[in-house]
């Protein structure tokens, strides 16, 4: 239609909570209408409507848009890119990847919303997203719940193009905003720099759509939060801790129910093999060499790490991979010493095994969950340990026995690439992680320097 079918209104103030400004025209005799949340977004908005009209330019019957308006109208939104990154990233990613970049998604999202009326709770908003419009399959896949599908329907309208990141003074405030969790308070630093590495990935695959020339996050100065890698020497436990911790699981839940002894194994496997929790949950009896004496062995070629189960393939709450950071085909043999043998025999002989053979399981044959084995942690820790221990970070986590693992072989002088090995490491990150927990070093050092010294004297 030609611009003199066309009348543009003034702009009128919306009688709502939050100061909202309505800019009204028409085209055709078909009414259409904008909102802005200032005065002057409105008069700007007009202005340019009115231009157009002045200048003659046809205006689509369907959108209500002069050519020059319309083009940045139909531009892709932050929104609905995201679901396009989202869809090409969903089949090749691992559960816990997906449940990152599902975090990461929904925290990008929140901070390029306008403020458009009728806007949804925060709460409710961040549940949408999280649940519903970052998962596969996706909302337009799946009946949603009423109120979901207006908080997605809202944020589909209110969602800023993803042109805006090119601006700095955005594409800043957009990464501030991954500083805060939800209730406002400081996110931890990992979880920082895994949703800026997830944003910064999703940008990279705008470029590859033609949104971008470049990446421009990159020009942005934004100092990235500090991460430390390093293992805090005080969740270590000393040999005596660490079996004093083993002997109370076996306490925990009464003896009959042996909610305490079914798991001891399970914790042994972390602490005197070293095992990451996800590799000796999914530990079965054809993968280990058990002899009656001396040393033994486990073939780890798999691991059942908890996750949720919008997550997983499978629809379980479990994943059924390979080694963490290996190829799905690898396998990593690790030496167990003669303690962990006699530990797993007896389990064997008193639990017996899961009909696919793993040695640990519920009382129903499933996978043990990662909340019930940390349950029963904390309750050996209040058994064992005195009430100023207990309140310390001495093995918190169950994962704190593989720390205590690790730096008890290197403290007793075992070569850092065989424990590399043995963890399934790098011997470079090794080192790094656990150069704070390697006690007596400093000394021997000392020793061997003051030695030298001495013969030049």
């Amino acid at each position: 239609m030609k611009s003199l079918d066309v009348k543009v209104w003034g702009v009128r103030k919306r009688n709502t909570q939050k100061p909202s400004y309505d800019v009204r025209w028409s085209v055709a005799g078909q009414v259409f209408s904008e909102s802005f949340r200032t005065k002057g977004l409105a008069d700007n908005y007009r202005s340019k409507l009115m231009r157009a009209t002045r200048d003659g330019e046809e205006f689509d019957t369907e959108m209500g848009l002069p050519a020059s308006m319309a083009e940045k109208k139909s531009a892709l939104t932050w929104y609905a890119f995201a679901l396009k990154y989202l869809a090409m990233k969903w089949p090749h990613a691992a559960p816990n990847t997906r449940d990152g970049i599902n975090e990461s998604l929904a925290s990008v999202t929140m901070a390029l919303l306008d403020d458009r009326p009728g806007r949804p709770a925060d709460l409710l908003l961040r549940k949408a997203l999280r649940n519903w419009a970052f998962v596969l399959p996706g909302p337009d896949e799946r009946e949603l719940p009423a109120e979901i599908g207006n908080a997605l329907h809202w944020a589909a309208k209110a969602s800023r193009p993803l042109a805006d990141l090119a601006d700095p003074v955005i594409g800043r405030a957009v990464l501030d905003s991954l500083k805060l969790k939800l209730d406002g308070t400081v996110a931890a630093a990992e979880t920082v720099r895994r949703k800026r590495r997830t944003l910064v990935n999703a940008v990279h695959y705008a470029v590859d759509l033609g949104e971008f020339k470049e990446n421009p996050l990159t020009a942005v100065r934004w100092q990235k939060p500090k991460v430390s890698s390093e293992v805090d020497p005080r969740v270590v436990a000393n040999p005596e801790q660490a079996r004093s911790l083993l002997t109370a699981v076996s306490y925990v839940g009464g003896y009959r129910r042996a909610r305490g002894r079914r798991l001891m194994g399970l914790f042994a496997g972390m602490y005197f093999g070293g095992f990451r929790p996800a590799e000796v949950v999914g530990l079965a009896e054809p993968d280990l060499t058990l002899p009656t004496s001396g040393w033994g062995s486990a073939l780890l070629h798999r691991t059942r790490p908890s996750v949720g189960k919008q997550w997983t393939d499978s629809g379980e709450s479990h994943d059924d991979r390979g080694l963490k950071n290996r190829p799905n085909e690898d396998v990593r043999r690790v030496p167990i010493p003669p303690q962990l043998v006699s530990i797993f025999r007896e389990h064997i002989d008193t639990f017996g095994t899961a009909d696919d053979g793993r040695l640990f399981f519920s009382e129903n044959g499933g996978v043990v969950s990662s909340s019930t084995y940390y349950r029963a942690w904390q309750e050996a820790r209040t058994l064992a340990l005195p009430p100023a221990v207990v309140a310390s970070p001495l093995a918190r986590r169950p994962y704190d026995l593989r720390h205590s693992a690790l730096s008890t072989w290197l403290n007793a002088g075992v070569d850092a690439t065989e424990v590399a090995e043995r963890a399934g490491n790098s011997v470079e990150v090794l080192l790094s992680r656990y150069a704070k927990c390697l006690d007596g070093r400093q000394e021997v050092a000392n020793r061997r320097i003051e030695d030298l010294l001495r013969e030049y004297e």
